[in-house]
């Protein structure tokens, strides 16, 4: 009961600072729900910026519900001409960071903007210092109006979140996706799906995926809790994704591979028969190489997968997609912090396989096939 009403009062700060102007530094504010939200599968949300919808409370086991009110995965999208640019944001954990992943990819913000040639550039971190924050993320910014993203924290809540810009500055929502690429790919799976351990928000694989491709994400990643559970396959059938990526497999041991695979993606066929399904190998762990039990546990969960996958094809299953684990972080053991969760390095590699096994499924779903 004290949390609900913590919670109620935080929502009630949000919507008082909607669309405010502080007389004394004269910055107009915007609530970013007022922009082009992205990374949010469902609209009847208990909190204004949870991933997963109302009515899993109390379906989805527990733990996964807390997660699911970390805002990995969420951003908005604004057209502003503005110089500078100011952020504040009120967190709802005070576990800014961890000791592994920095606060500025636990908790912080992360502005990336179009540059001349339309592509994604990095622009500002909003670096949390607490729960409520208030910071400049830009200034001298080169005059002229462009698309600004920006992402919410990976591993903490977010009550309220606001962007400001001088008053003399235009800003407004910016122009919904082209027609065929309003569909978001869907990523499901663990930590490394939800971001563990970016040192950005813009750093997690599944952000970058969405910057390549210039298409929505919606990631769904719960630390060690994407086990393919049937509540969580039912919620993902809900949505109109453009390809389902299922990247379950390093919370999961080979006989619950072997058991829920095949159900995961009937599932999933039967509610979207078009829509591609990718189903991806574990990564090998970086100490593998000296550590038999490490190696030994991820040859047994892929066998188990790529067994489900051979079996489900021979069914006749369309759409089914397989995606090597090998080449997702290197072959030199630099690209993770404990051997598992990977760093920056890490993601940037993982985007470019993932980019590339997804490029061509979302480009037959933009085609309609």
């Amino acid at each position: 009961m004290t949390q609900f009403r913590f919670s109620g009062l935080l929502f009630a700060i949000t919507l008082a600072w909607a669309g405010s102007v502080t007389a004394d530094d004269g910055i107009e504010w915007r609530d970013i729900r007022s922009f082009a939200m992205e990374g949010q599968g469902w609209k009847d949300v208990q909190m204004p910026f949870d991933r997963l919808p109302r009515k899993a409370e109390g379906v989805v086991r527990p733990r996964i519900w807390s997660l699911s009110r970390n805002t990995a995965g969420l951003c908005a999208r604004f057209v502003t001409d503005a110089t500078e640019i100011h952020a504040r944001w009120t967190l709802t954990s005070d576990q800014l960071a961890m000791s592994h992943m920095p606060a500025t990819g636990v908790s912080g913000l992360d502005l990336y903007a179009r540059d001349d040639q339309g592509r994604w550039r990095w622009l500002a971190m909003g670096e949390p210092t607490a729960m409520t924050n208030s910071k400049v993320l830009a200034k001298g910014i080169k005059p002229g109006s462009r698309e600004y993203m920006i992402y919410l924290p990976l591993y903490n809540g977010v009550s309220a979140a606001e962007i400001g810009v001088p008053r003399d500055a235009t800003i407004a929502p910016a122009e919904p996706r082209p027609e065929g690429s309003r569909r978001p790919v869907v990523f499901y799976g663990t930590s490394i799906t939800q971001g563990g351990c970016a040192s950005r928000p813009g750093m997690v694989h599944t952000a970058i995926v969405g910057r390549q491709l210039d298409v929505p994400v919606v990631n769904l990643g719960f630390t060690s809790n994407g086990t393919m559970d049937p509540p969580i396959t039912d919620l993902l059938a809900e949505l109109d994704a453009a390809v389902y990526v299922i990247d379950c497999l390093p919370n999961m041991t080979a006989p619950e591979i072997a058991a829920r695979t095949g159900p995961l993606v009937k599932t999933l066929r039967k509610a979207r028969p078009k829509t591609p399904i990718l189903l991806v190998e574990s990564r090998p762990f970086a100490d593998s190489t000296f550590l038999d039990a490490q190696r030994q546990r991820i040859e047994a969960s892929r066998a188990a997968l790529k067994a489900a996958y051979q079996h489900l094809f021979a069914e006749g299953i369309e759409g089914l997609h397989y995606l090597d684990g090998d080449p997702l972080l290197g072959d030199d053991g630099e690209a993770t912090v404990d051997g598992s969760h990977p760093t920056d390095l890490g993601f940037m590699r993982m985007a470019d396989v993932f980019t590339h096994a997804i490029a061509p499924l979302v480009n037959k779903r933009i085609a309609g096939q």
